[in-house]
C-alpha cells in the first residue's frame, strides 16, 4: 500500500488573499498522473510556531508530505529554521547546497557583465539558502539551482521542501515522485460511480449510506448536495468510489437500494483515476 500524502502551503500571502493558491490543484494532477492521491492539504502563514508544530506533527507519523514556500534567506522566511526545530537538529552548512548557489551567483554576475564577488553582503545573504537541517538531502532545482531538500522523521515520513513559486516547485516535486515514490506508482486502482438524483434528502439516503460502506470495506459513500448547477439544478450526486475491484458490487447495491426506495434515477457518472486505465 501507498503512504497518505500531504501538502503544506506556506505564506501569509495566501491567507491574506493577496494570492491566490496554486499549489493544491497542481499537487492533486501530478500525483493523479501517477496513481496516487492527496489526503489532505493545509495553509499556514509566516508564523515560525505554527510552522514549527504542523512540520513536527508532519515528521512524528509515516506519511509523504511536500512543504511549498518559506525556504529562501529574508526575515519572513522561516521553514529551513521550523524544520530543524520539528526535527530537534541544528541547522548547518549544507557544502552542495551553497556550491550550487555559488553557481549560481556566478551565472548571475556573467549574464549582468559584471565582476563576481563572493564576499558582496547579497551573495553572502544568498548562502543561507544552502544552511539545512542536518541530514537533509537536496531537491535539485532545474529553474535556477537553488536547491530544495528533504528530511526523513523518526517514524519514517518524508517532508519534502521545495520553493513557494509554482515554476520552481512543480518541477522539483515531480522530481521527488519519480526518485523517490515510484515503487507506489499505480498500484491501488481507484474508480469512483454516482448518479444524479432529484427530489432526495440526504437525511433519507443517511441509513443507505452507512449500510453499503458497512458492507462494502474499502468503499466510501459520498453525497455532494448542489443548489444551483448549471445542468441538473437542485440535486443530489450520489456515489461510490474506491479500490477498483471492490467499486462495481456497492455501485450496483447503492443502485438496488435507491430502486427499494423509489427514488428517480437521473444521469449516472463514472470516473475513474489514470491508475485504472487499462
Amino acid at each position: 500500500m501507498s503512504p497518505d500524502f500531504g501538502l503544506l502551503i506556506v505564506g501569509d500571502e495566501i491567507l491574506s488573499g493577496k494570492r491566490a493558491d496554486k499549489h493544491l490543484p497542481a499537487v492533486v494532477r501530478l500525483l493523479g498522473e501517477r496513481g496516487l492521491a492527496l489526503s489532505w492539504a493545509q495553509v499556514v502563514g509566516d508564523e515560525p510556531r505554527r510552522i514549527t508544530e504542523v512540520l513536527a506533527r508532519a515528521f512524528a507519523g509515516s506519511e509523504v508530505v511536500f512543504c511549498c514556500g518559506g525556504i529562501g534567506a529574508t526575515p519572513d522566511d522561516h521553514t529551513r529554521q521550523c524544520a530543524a526545530q520539528a526535527l530537534g537538529v541544528p541547522l548547518v552548512a549544507h557544502r552542495e547546497a551553497q556550491a550550487l548557489i555559488t553557481e549560481r551567483m556566478q551565472d548571475m554576475a556573467h549574464e549582468q557583465g559584471v565582476p563576481f564577488d563572493a564576499m558582496r553582503a547579497d551573495n553572502v545573504q544568498r548562502l543561507q539558502m544552502g544552511v539545512l537541517p542536518q541530514g537533509a538531502r537536496l531537491i535539485p532545482n532545474p529553474y535556477n539551482k537553488i536547491a530544495g531538500f528533504s528530511c526523513i522523521g523518526a517514524a519514517g515520513a518524508a517532508v519534502h521542501f521545495v520553493p513557494g513559486f509554482p515554476v520552481m516547485a512543480w518541477p522539483m516535486i515531480e522530481w521527488v515522485l519519480e526518485n523517490t515514490c515510484a515503487r507506489w506508482f499505480h498500484r491501488n486502482p481507484q474508480a469512483e460511480h454516482s448518479v444524479v438524483l432529484h427530489g432526495a434528502t440526504e437525511s433519507a439516503l443517511t441509513p443507505l449510506m452507512q449500510r453499503i460502506e458497512a458492507e462494502h470495506p474499502g468503499v466510501r459513500v459520498f453525497s455532494l448536495p448542489s443548489v444551483d448547477h448549471p445542468v441538473y439544478g437542485a440535486h443530489i450526486e450520489l456515489g461510490v468510489k474506491g479500490e477498483a475491484a471492490r467499486v462495481p458490487a456497492a455501485w450496483q447495491a447503492l443502485l438496488a437500494g435507491l430502486q427499494a426506495q423509489a427514488i428517480a434515477l437521473g444521469p449516472q457518472i463514472e470516473r475513474r483515476c489514470p491508475s485504472a486505465a487499462p
